[in-house]
């Protein structure tokens, strides 16, 4: 048991160092370090030695560990050695050792749900909808998202045999591992009108690098604009978010400033090259799913007047976390600063500082946000995201769309398409027929659809409040009636609703025979924000009476839901 008391000397011992030179005003801070570590270390021994029943004490350590950074905010978190793999994809570097195929669970089964293309999945006709029976005789039913996932991972030209069932046949497929590399950015190309688009889905090591070579490809076209897809981006590393900037910046430009309460924490980065792209028309697409160093790139281009923000406001994290080793290979991430635009702005949504006498958090009101000036006097805002310059009204699906999708008929329906169509159209140009969209309608005629509307929610309590009264009796005519007219409603729900669920059917058909690049051309024939784009990038008049704040055009309504249109 002397482990916890050299652990704790060691702890204070090193704070000792650091601030010895410091004022004395940390001695009482210091005395609270050692007393906590002292009661922490004896409530952990104690109850080694004395509790009635075995305890795992690395359970209960992390259980512990856990609950004090509960207490922070989500980001700070700790990472014990055995999930330093999965952290460092999720964080770092999504290059792993595997077959390149992406996965779905349903009910104790396993299906394929999206080969990678070029990748030994692929490659092996290992498609879309296969179930997987076993992978190196190890049946798959029953096993867990992680179990599966070790099972599929290893060195790369390592042997590996899967069975798969397609059609009722169980297929045999043996194959060898290779390095999976996911990219950065999934897509880049050209649209209509010359215009160049890429779409980055993360801020991992070398997306900077990724970005640029989209770039310089698209240079190729004289393009008359770009559109820089961020939508539904997480973010990730800061730096990669500061090159990304540079791509369109002069040097020596501030991009974002992080401060903490540590000095050491508080940093400017600014613009360090020469800008690939600097007067190249720009639009930034952004979501209520663009977080973290996503709105440092929307935010920094906006408050430089550099770019043009479309869609709706950003998520609002304004953290910054760093990773400390721990000793047993563990780590610790911690939110060490907070970061600010170039006009000075945190887009913080959420103050985790002052929580509710609940633990939860509130985001920041309209009303309290802070008004900021970008570089040619627009203003912008704090507290909450980053507010769009044209705001565009996310599509809201249906409620028949969503079961279609989350029970799994559009995914299993795209499959059996596959087999019975050898190819189809182009995905940019790819659309079902009337006829393909009534063998979708036959395919689910015995299937179990249905749904609770929110009409049928409230007429279920109106029922139980009238059975409570003994009043049903006096209106079941009525009721009933109302009801049978809302199940017919609900009937003829696929033929109201088919413009947005053939749009879903499409997109997922097509990834069928072109992969994920497949789906996304695909989507971007009812892509709202990226029309809104492209109509954008074809005014340049537009564009920069819009930065520049000239003209009849400014920036009005509520935030969140700005425009920039003509007085």
């Amino acid at each position: 048991m002397n482990f916890f008391k050299k652990i704790k000397n060691l702890i204070i011992s090193a704070l000792l160092i650091v601030f010895a030179t410091l004022s004395f005003s940390f001695k009482d801070d210091l005395f609270l370090i050692s007393k906590n570590l002292d009661i922490f270390a004896s409530v952990y021994k104690q109850l080694n030695i004395n509790y009635v029943d075995q305890i795992n004490s690395t359970k209960l350590m992390r259980n512990g560990i856990d609950a004090m950074l509960d207490n922070l905010d989500p980001y700070t978190e700790f990472v014990p050695e055995s999930e330093i793999e999965d952290y460092k994809m999720r964080y770092v570097s999504s290059q792993y050792g595997g077959i390149g195929a992406g996965v779905i669970h349903r009910d104790g089964r396993v299906f394929i749900s999206d080969p990678f293309e070029g990748y030994p999945a692929q490659k092996a006709d290992i498609r879309a909808g296969d179930e997987i029976i076993s992978i190196d005789g190890q049946i798959i039913k029953g096993k867990s998202n992680e179990e599966v996932s070790q099972l599929m991972k290893g060195p790369s030209e390592t042997p590996i045999k899967i069975v798969v069932q397609r059609n009722g046949k169980q297929l045999e497929k043996s194959l060898k591992r290779a390095d999976i590399n996911q990219p950065n950015v999934s897509y880049h190309g050209m649209l209509a009108g010359n215009i160049g688009y890429i779409k980055l889905d993360k801020f991992l090591e070398n997306s900077a690098q990724e970005v640029k070579d989209a770039l310089v490809d698209i240079e190729k076209n004289n393009p008359k604009g770009l559109v820089l897809d961020l939508r539904y981006n997480g973010g990730g590393i800061l730096q990669e978010a500061v090159k990304i900037v540079n791509l369109f910046v002069d040097r020596d430009v501030v991009v974002v400033v992080q401060k903490g309460k540590n000095p050491e924490k508080t940093i400017t980065y600014k613009t360090f090259a020469t800008p690939l792209a600097p007067n190249l028309p720009l639009v930034v697409l952004v979501n209520s799913r663009s977080a973290s160093a996503s709105e440092i790139v929307a935010g920094s281009l906006q408050d430089l007047d550099r770019a043009v923000i479309i869609g709706q406001r950003s998520f609002g994290k304004g953290l910054v976390q760093q990773t400390f080793n721990l000793p047993y290979n563990s780590l610790v991430k911690i939110t060490v600063a907070k970061y600010y635009t170039p006009s000075g702005r945190c887009v913080q949504a959420l103050d985790y500082t002052h929580r509710n006498e609940d633990g939860s958090v509130d985001r920041v009101a309209d009303s309290l946000m802070n008004v900021y000036q970008t570089k040619d006097g627009r203003s912008v805002y704090d507290g909450g995201g980053i507010f769009p310059d044209f705001y565009v009204e996310p599509y809201q699906y249906h409620q028949i769309t969503q079961v279609l999708v989350n029970k799994y008929f559009i995914f299993d329906y795209a499959t059996l398409f596959s087999t019975k169509h050898p190819t189809i159209a182009a995905a940019k140009d790819f659309k079902l027929s009337d006829a393909d969209y009534q063998d979708f309608i036959n395919y689910l005629s015995d299937k179990d659809y249905n749904y609770q509307t929110e009409t049928e929610h409230t007429m279920a309590e109106l029922k139980a409040e009238a059975n409570k009264d003994k009043k049903f009796d006096e209106i079941k005519t009525e009721f009933e009636s109302l009801k049978a007219k809302l199940s017919t409603s609900k009937k003829n729900d696929l033929i109201k609703y088919k413009p947005e669920i053939k749009r879903v059917l499409e997109n997922e058909i097509a990834q069928r025979y072109y992969f994920e690049k497949g789906r996304t051309e695909q989507g971007f024939q009812y892509d709202l924000e990226l029309h809104k784009a492209e109509e954008t990038l074809s005014n340049l008049t537009l564009i920069s009476a819009v930065l520049k704040g000239e003209g009849n055009y400014k920036i009005i309504g509520k935030p969140g839901q700005m425009s920039a249109q003509a007085e």
